[in-house]
């Protein structure tokens, strides 16, 4: 009972922030990204009869007793599907380093329910690993899907209508996404207590609310058309407001750096050049940076002799979840 899976990571284009569900993860709004092909997570998952306890390895090191504990009720809801407890050893390699400036819980997450569901032969479709991929980590229901997708946010209390649901294609649109990162060290607030004092405290929250439905409405329009420019000026728009919320809790929340603001107006003086070249943040300092293929090289020299950023890395759309043969079955 063993099968292995691989995830690619996403950046949020039109962002999700804020959840109605904390157990769940059910987001407050519905979101849209795009999957990268650069940094994935493998994953293989392998269910054993005798096995006293479960087994993380990552990276080829014993996880230690907090995250072991998250796979482990993590894999508690296929175990509940099968009505067996059996144990597992899940071994993965994250190949979305820390300094990429990118959350690997997307990647990891959609990686293990997909090995997960396979090794157990549950036989589910993308829509019912999404909404499981989703209660690892709300990005990863996303992470299913290649190229451009949507996470609808649901109105149901149990979560069984939040998912996600593929847009277009990774083949379908090639763009560049720069990941332009400008501070390495690990963020003092997470974005899971970020998303938390925002909701509770931020007067400006509300507003956000108001607006996010209708910029998800203009991005997918774009993505329709092919419209860069309309794509990338509702991307842009919309990660400000993000932030502008954060700006608003109590006490604020101020993810940027120097060299986030650095990065920013660069680009804004691109732009100003005739280079159709649009930014967006996560709840970090770290940049994503989206422009057309043409004009992928000159952006990438323009950023990276910038005194604040410390490394640029090049990514395209990527593809879902794939699956590997994996025919060796090791004891347990």
């Amino acid at each position: 009972m063993k099968a292995t899976a691989r995830a690619n990571t996403n950046i949020a284009l039109i962002k999700y922030w804020g959840k109605r569900d904390e157990t769940l993860f059910l987001p407050m709004n519905s979101s849209l990204s795009i999957t990268l092909d650069k940094f994935y997570t493998t994953t293989t998952v392998q269910f054993c009869k005798d096995l006293p306890s479960d087994i993380f390895l990552l990276n080829g090191c014993l996880a230690g007793e907090t995250d072991t504990l998250k796979i482990s009720i993590f894999l508690d809801r296929f175990r509940k599907m099968v009505g067996e407890n059996l144990k597992a050893i899940v071994t993965s390699i994250n190949k979305v380093p820390t300094a990429a400036g990118l959350a690997s819980s997307a990647s990891g997450f959609a990686a293990l329910a997909a090995a997960a569901a396979k090794a157990l032969r549950l036989n589910l479709d993308k829509q019912e690993l999404s909404v499981l991929a989703r209660q690892g980590s709300g990005s990863a229901s996303r992470s299913i899907y290649g190229g451009f997708v949507e996470w609808q946010k649901g109105i149901k209390e149990d979560g069984t209508d939040s998912f996600a649901k593929p847009i277009l294609s990774e083949q379908e649109w090639p763009l560049s996404v720069l990941s332009v990162l400008v501070e390495s060290d690990q963020k003092i607030i997470s974005s899971r207590e970020g998303m938390k004092r925002t909701v509770e405290t931020s007067p400006f929250y509300p507003g956000w609310l108001d607006t996010v439905d209708q910029d998800l409405t203009i991005a997918k329009e774009a993505i329709k058309l092919r419209n860069f420019e309309m794509l990338g000026k509702i991307v842009e728009a919309n990660a400000l407001k993000m932030h502008a919320t954060m700006f608003g809790a109590t006490p604020p929340i101020i993810y940027w750096k120097s060299g986030t603001l650095e990065v920013m107006q660069r680009i804004q003086k691109l732009r100003l050049e005739g280079i159709q070249v649009y930014f967006t943040i996560d709840a970090g300092p770290n940049v994503k940076v989206l422009c057309l293929p043409e004009d992928e090289q000159r952006v990438y020299e323009t950023l990276t002799i910038l005194p604040g950023v410390q490394h640029v890395f090049v990514c395209h759309p990527g593809s879902g979840i794939i699956y590997f043969p994996d025919t060796r079955e090791s004891k347990c």
